[in-house]
Formats: structure tokens, C-alpha cells, sequence
């Protein structure tokens, strides 16, 4: 088992079918993922943090949303230029991005 320190989910607006369509979709949600990835192996974070795509959250007028945990942190409204941020602030300093948070 994989001692994470953070594990950060991504709404991609997946289906139960497999197929990704919805709000978070159609706003960009599967490149914020793929930044949030390219972030992480940027920074060597690879061993700490793992992100994970999502079915709809619930709540997509927030869209598209990322919640980061143990710490239960929602963020939304995202786009790829917020990823960095969060990396940045969240998961390497510790600070919550407050402008960002939903």
C-alpha cells in the first residue's frame, strides 16, 4: 500500500457507461487533469500525490471542480492555469488557495 500524502480528484463527467460528457467535460476538466499529472511528475511528487478522474460531483455550476484530500478541500470554477497554483500552494506549502476554494 501506497502511503499518500495527498489524493486529489478531479471531476471528468464520467458516466457509469464510460462516457465523458457534462459541464466539467465541456469545460476542459480531462486537460486540468492532465496538467494536475504533468505537475505532479514535474515535481517529483509521483510517490505523494495521486490524482484520480471522477463521475459528477453534484455541483456543476462550480465546474470544474478538484477536491483535494485528507484535508477535504474543494476547489471550482478551475482552469488549467489554477492547477500550478494549487500544486504550488496547496500540496508543497501547505496553504489552502482561498480564492479558488468552493
Amino acid at each position: 500500500m501506497v502511503a499518500l500524502k495527498h489524493h486529489i480528484f478531479v471531476c471528468a463527467s464520467c458516466r457509469i457507461n464510460g462516457q465523458q460528457k457534462g459541464f466539467c467535460h465541456s469545460k476542459g476538466s480531462v486537460d486540468i487533469i492532465q496538467k494536475f499529472m504533468e505537475e505532479i511528475e514535474d515535481r517529483d511528487l509521483s510517490g505523494e500525490v495521486m490524482i484520480t478522474n471522477t463521475g459528477c460531483f453534484g455541483i456543476c455550476e462550480k465546474g470544474p471542480i478538484a477536491v483535494v484530500y485528507p484535508e477535504g478541500v474543494w476547489y471550482g470554477n478551475l482552469t488549467e492555469d489554477d492547477v500550478e497554483k494549487i500544486v504550488e500552494q496547496h500540496i508543497e506549502g501547505g496553504k489552502v488557495v482561498e480564492e479558488l476554494r468552493i
